[in-house]
């Protein structure tokens, strides 16, 4: 049986060996991941992409433990492909995420997986969107990416998932105002997190500062501004309400048919990113200028054809 067919099927280990492929360097793996990917990408199935993102001690794996719990008890499975930044030097990664999520990385109905950032910037790796289709094709409902950090240069991730939850920590000082345009920009929702104990009160308090920084919002739409809550991964308070605030965000998106506009947008900023990649900018702005670029997306996208193929006959 080939590895695809193991996939599809829920085999967790062919999935982390599809994923080990995709990863690798070697040119041989390249063009078998690239035919594997094929297959799966013509796998459709309704899952729901959502980033997690925050600075580095906010409590990420904590948080994605207790919420993706809520998932699986609407009977949801749930994979989480956690980002880890990688050393200048050795270009290791200590990869301690799954550690951190003992409840969910138990349970038959969780994937986790680990990888390295590979001193990539935009906080996913190169190969997290490969990640993603594997996942899909195994059939996974919930699929979460857990970014390297917060900033400026992580508003890659917004272009793999359909929502984006933003931890923050009290006592953030400078660093609240200088990502402000961050913020606006990437999260959907804002998550204060540590809501416990003597630092109740704190978290109150900075509710209300970002509250305020989300009224000055200069977006006119009343329902694109991120709203603000507050939880404690710890004693697994306000993780219920997080997820009903996903839920509906994810439904009023569909609704309004923004999820599948999103989608499409997300599809065109990849195919763009590996044809510049894969060709160089004077290939690509000679596609581009004879609106070759159309074609091409309107095949990956709406044909489903390969785009390494594709590639392969410019």
């Amino acid at each position: 049986m080939d590895l695809y067919s193991k996939i599809i099927q829920g085999d967790t280990n062919a999935l982390s060996k599809a994923i080990t492929l995709v990863e690798s360097t070697l040119e041989k793996d390249k063009k078998e991941s690239q035919k594997l990917l094929s297959k799966c990408i013509q796998k459709e199935h309704n899952s729901i992409r959502i980033g997690i993102t925050g600075m580095p001690g906010v409590g990420k794996s904590s948080f994605i433990e207790q919420f993706g719990t809520t998932f699986l008890r609407r009977k949801r499975k749930v994979a989480v492909l956690a980002i880890d930044p990688s050393s200048e030097k050795t270009q290791g990664s200590i990869l301690g995420d799954k550690s951190r999520m003992q409840t969910l990385a138990n349970n038959k109905n969780v994937f986790i997986r680990p990888s390295s950032n590979s001193g990539i910037l935009g906080g996913v790796s190169n190969n997290t969107k490969d990640s993603i289709i594997l996942c899909e094709a195994a059939g996974y409902d919930i699929i979460i990416i857990e970014t390297v950090g917060v900033g400026q240069s992580e508003t890659i991730v917004n272009q793999l998932v359909d929502i984006m939850l933003l931890l923050t920590i009290t006592g953030a000082g400078d660093r609240l105002q200088g990502i402000k345009k961050g913020i606006n920009e990437l999260a959907n929702l804002i998550i204060i997190t540590k809501d416990d104990g003597n630092n109740q009160e704190k978290v109150k308090e900075t509710m209300l500062d970002y509250n305020s920084i989300m009224s000055l919002n200069i977006k006119t739409d009343a329902n694109s501004i991120p709203k603000v809550f507050k939880c404690s991964s710890h004693e697994n308070t306000g993780i219920k309400e997080i997820n009903i605030a996903t839920k509906q965000y994810i439904q009023r998106s569909k609704e309004t048919n923004l999820f599948n506009i999103k989608r499409t947008t997300q599809k065109t900023y990849w195919i763009n990113k590996i044809l510049k990649e894969e060709l160089g900018n004077r290939k690509y702005n000679e596609l581009k200028q004879t609106n070759r670029i159309i074609d091409i997306e309107n095949k990956i996208i709406k044909e489903k054809k390969n785009l390494f193929d594709l590639i392969a006959n410019l």
